[in-house]
């Protein structure tokens, strides 16, 4: 004992400071980066994804061909109402089905078959007809519940601008009709065609409305963060180099020499075997325990080690390169920067500029991608799988190239962590 109260450290400014500074710029980064992101998602929604189906096949009225589904699609194209929110893109019905069932699309607008004909319908004298015409608006919550609302809100807003317009033409050509027509029918001209709405790829019900693969990716993601947090500690407490507190406990081995390349060589070694366990219980505590529906299991397997595995290297390098400080860019890379751009709660449509920039790169938005081909796409190459598997290769290489070239280049300079016997004597003394 030095005799010196401890409370003293309470007086000295740099304490003070260093970690106001700290907590106060991880402060405003998170407040940036979740607020910010998604303060206004309608406002910086920018060329969102939506098919434009025309499936009409037309009809005979008043001795001419009829293809309201053809003035729909050219009407809808283009419209400047929305700007450069939506991106409509015309196709097959066919084709609409497929790219849903990809999550390339947000939703559709179809018109259906038979669609022309029934209006024709209201505007025949001899029609009792008063059924309405429908156009089918197609969502796809497993794109993510925002942006499937984002596209029902526009396809709906297109729906009924058309019904209105066909309805202005349908009043004038009834003119002639008007006392012929079944009353029914004329009050249905004005606004002739019922839009209705319809899921354009079904989820399963344990599927958390399209949620699941995101927070499952998010899991991925804390466990390697998480982990190499842990196995970084513990294997600083396995070489000596740092003191093991057990409750009131404190166990200090022994100095085993090791330089910074080895130490981190046996962190990561250490990660990928606990990836096998991680991955293994993650995937058993979701589908096994808790009942997320799920399909391609070993897949799905596989691709959690991965995840797990690459993010804690990728987290393991940069505790290893920057030391202490390295925790505080693990927290902004993989969860400040990371969630907010993982196009899962709010799609990336919907984002600022920069915000769609680090999605480009942010590794909880390529994981949720592969993810969500697995669970929701049949685990199709093209709906994120191929991404994700791609993009958590390049991370994982570029993780070693800096992580082992940075240590390299510390030991070369003899930036060594074993302390000098004139360091292990010397007295520390607190600070005035």
């Amino acid at each position: 004992m030095n005799g010196l109260n401890p409370f003293r450290v309470l007086r000295v400014p740099r304490l003070w400071i260093a970690n106001g500074v700290i907590v106060g710029v991880l402060a405003v980064l998170f407040t940036v980066f979740y607020v910010g992101a998604n303060i206004d998602p309608a406002g910086h929604l920018h060329k969102l994804p939506v098919g434009l189906v025309n499936a009409d096949k037309g009809a005979a009225a008043g001795g001419k061909k009829l293809n309201l589904g053809a003035q729909i699609t050219r009407s809808v194209e283009k419209s400047t109402a929305g700007g450069d929110k939506i991106d409509w893109k015309v196709m097959s019905q066919k084709k609409a089905e497929e790219e849903l069932g990809q999550g390339k699309l947000f939703g559709a607008l179809v018109v259906p078959a038979d669609f022309s004909a029934s209006v024709a319908g209201l505007t025949s004298p001899k029609s009792a007809a008063t059924e309405r015409p429908t156009l089918t608006v197609l969502t796809n919550q497993s794109a993510g519940s925002l942006g499937s609302s984002l596209a029902r809100a526009a396809t709906t807003q297109a729906a009924e601008s058309s019904s209105l317009q066909i309805g202005k033409q349908l009043t004038a050509q009834a003119e002639v009709h008007k006392g012929k027509l079944p009353a029914a029918a004329r009050v249905l001209l004005a606004d002739p065609a019922a839009v209705t709405v319809k899921d354009g790829h079904p989820l399963d019900a344990h599927s958390g409305m399209g949620l699941t693969a995101f927070y499952y990716s998010l899991v991925l993601v804390v466990c390697g963060m998480l982990a190499a947090n842990v196995i970084s500690g513990q294997v600083d407490h396995a070489l000596g180099y740092t003191h093991n507190d057990m409750g009131p406990l404190r166990i200090h081995r022994p100095l085993l020499r090791a330089t910074r390349v080895q130490t981190l060589a046996i962190s990561s070694t250490i990660m990928l075997g606990l990836s096998l366990v991680m991955g293994s219980l993650v995937l058993a505590g979701a589908v096994g325990i808790m009942g997320m529906d799920a399909s391609h299991l070993p897949l799905l397997w596989l691709y959690s080690v991965t995840a797990i595995a690459v993010c804690g290297i990728g987290a393991l390098t940069l505790l290893a390169v920057f030391g202490t400080p390295g925790m505080l860019f693990v927290t902004l890379i993989y969860i400040a920067m990371a969630v907010p751009t993982a196009g899962a709660t709010t799609p990336l449509y919907a984002l600022p500029d920069f915000y769609r920039w680090l999605s480009e790169f942010e590794p909880l938005r390529q994981i949720t991608g592969g993810v969500r081909s697995i669970l929701y796409y049949d685990a199709q190459g093209d709906a994120g799988l191929t991404r994700g598997w791609i993009m958590m290769a390049v991370g994982l290489a570029l993780a070693l190239l800096f992580g082992f070239g940075a240590t390299r280049l510390y030991d070369r300079k003899g930036l060594h962590r074993i302390p000098s016997e004139a360091a292990e004597q010397t007295k520390t003394a607190v600070p005035a």
